[in-house]
């Protein structure tokens, strides 16, 4: 499974179970909280009908009741008022108390009765736990239902006492009853509103997780693909991130410049001496032999050898010297717009001498005027170093092609020789330093290999203007474009 889903899992999980839980526990608080305050607003309202029943029951003669009393009459009245409440979007439209009131020996002497059923006028309430904890001086509370297994079936019960004026007396007990069902619509919509801001919740949780996992995905694959092009040793900037991310970025850049550091002088080292152990040989065999009394030709042969080594050492360190300084430069010095055309004309007048000396010449096979940004010095020297390039290969006689495909195509330059070209296995290794293919040799001598730096530099100056050279095989002869972005 890939990071990114791992993540996306894990937080969905995490915030699915936090999200169940605090759910869980709202909801099944909502019922044990909406009867405790109806609890509590029921024990105020037995206590206030406790004190109005007071009078009519002291008077009560003893075996009677309280029907016809001012208080019964002003009860039955409440019972039979019309209502029509709107409370937060619900209707009420019925009053649902029930009132009971016990004589002393719990015997019930008023009852409103309750859902269409005739009072208990006259039953012994003294067992109901309501009566009977609060004719012991105790708070007396009970919750019955009419049906066993329907909760909402459940009416509450809470009693006061009704106390003689010494306030000592207990005279009786009035108890009020409300069913639980006149408030479940109330609990309902409290569970579903509790219920749809947790499925939000869940889902704006949900959202966070995606774009809090996206970011991080995004973020650590912009490592692994600055990982992976520095692997290949492409040169590319570490990517700008914030946080632990942004600091394993750039610990992972200062990593790469030591290593980078520490591989370039290692295999410049391998490989520029292995290029001067050549040159050097010949240069000590023929001073060797120039000791000896040797006849004139053979003199001016042997120097000529040391010049040549001596000159291919000279060019070498100078080509090294330019790539090093290339590769240690993130960008060019300046940018301005650079005529194609004109900059590989400026090439080949530098080059004239040795294109003349080989008995070279080259031709335009197709000029456009296409401009492109970039350092004219830079641009100039890659394309000298692609020229001698040709010039070292090309058969004497032969022609080197010049062009510069026209718009709307993308700028691009290609030079090409007649020479022996490359194989196909060696062609994506052009560009690497030290890297060449033997050049072509007169007869009686033998081939000589170049150093690879001058391909190299080619290489390196393309790259730092956003550009790419590519090498094909021309049958005969090798082909190379410097091509630019659209």
């Amino acid at each position: 499974m890939k990071l990114g889903l791992r993540l996306l899992l894990g937080f969905f999980v995490i915030s699915g179970i936090a999200a169940f839980f605090v759910l869980r526990v709202f909801v099944l608080e909502v019922r044990p909280s909406v009867r405790e305050v109806m609890e509590d607003m029921l024990v105020d309202t037995a206590n206030i009908l406790a004190e109005l029943a007071r009078d009519d029951l002291s008077r009560m003669p003893a075996g009677g009741t309280l029907a016809g009393s001012r208080f019964a009459r002003a009860v039955k009245d409440y019972a039979s008022r019309p209502v029509d409440a709107k409370i937060w979007g619900l209707d009420k439209t019925s009053l649902d108390y029930r009132v009971y009131v016990t004589d002393a020996r719990g015997t019930v002497v008023f009852d409103t009765g309750f859902r269409q059923q005739p009072g208990a006028t006259g039953e012994d309430y003294s067992r109901w736990r309501d009566v009977a904890r609060t004719l012991r001086g105790e708070y007396g509370a009970r919750a019955t239902r009419e049906l066993q297994t329907d909760e909402n079936s459940s009416v509450m019960f809470v009693a006061a006492p009704v106390l003689a004026a010494d306030r000592r007396t207990v005279l009786g007990v009035l108890t009020v009853a409300k069913p639980m069902s006149t408030v479940t619509p109330f609990i309902a919509r409290a569970e579903r509103k509790i219920l749809q801001q947790g499925v939000w919740l869940l889902g704006l949780s949900l959202v966070v997780g995606v774009l809090v996992t996206g970011w991080v995905i995004w973020s650590v694959r912009r490592l692994r693909h600055y990982a992976q092009h520095v692997q290949f040793g492409q040169r590319e900037a570490a990517p700008q991130l914030s946080g632990e991310l942004g600091e394993l970025a750039r610990a992972m850049e200062a990593m790469r410049e030591r290593l980078d550091g520490h591989a370039h002088i290692e295999q410049t080292v391998r490989a520029l001496t292995h290029e001067l152990k050549s040159p050097l040989t010949a240069i000590t065999g023929a001073a060797e032999l120039l000791q000896d009394e040797l006849p004139a030709a053979d003199r001016e042969a042997f120097s000529g050898q040391i010049q040549d080594q001596a000159s291919r050492l000279r060019a070498l360190v100078e080509r090294m010297l330019e790539l090093s300084k290339l590769e240690h430069q993130a960008a060019p010095s300046q940018r301005v717009a650079v005529d194609l055309a004109g900059c590989a004309d400026s090439a080949c007048r530098q080059a004239a001498a040795r294109l003349a000396q080989a008995g070279l010449r080259v031709e335009w096979q197709q000029r456009a005027a296409r401009s492109v940004t970039g350092d004219p010095e830079l641009l100039q020297l890659a394309l000298a170093n692609l020229l001698d390039n040709a010039i070292d290969f090309a058969p004497r006689g032969s022609v080197i092609e010049l062009s510069v495909e026209p718009a709307p195509q993308p700028p691009c330059l290609t030079l090409r020789d007649h020479g022996p070209g490359v194989e196909d296995y060696a062609l994506p290794r052009l560009g690497e330093r030290f890297f060449s293919t033997p050049r072509p040799a007169a007869p009686g001598q033998l081939p000589r290999k170049g150093s690879g730096l001058g391909l190299a530099i080619v290489k390196q100056v393309m790259a730092m203007h956003g550009a790419r050279a590519c090498f094909e095989t021309a049958a005969p002869g090798l082909r190379v474009r410097l091509l630019w972005p659209a």
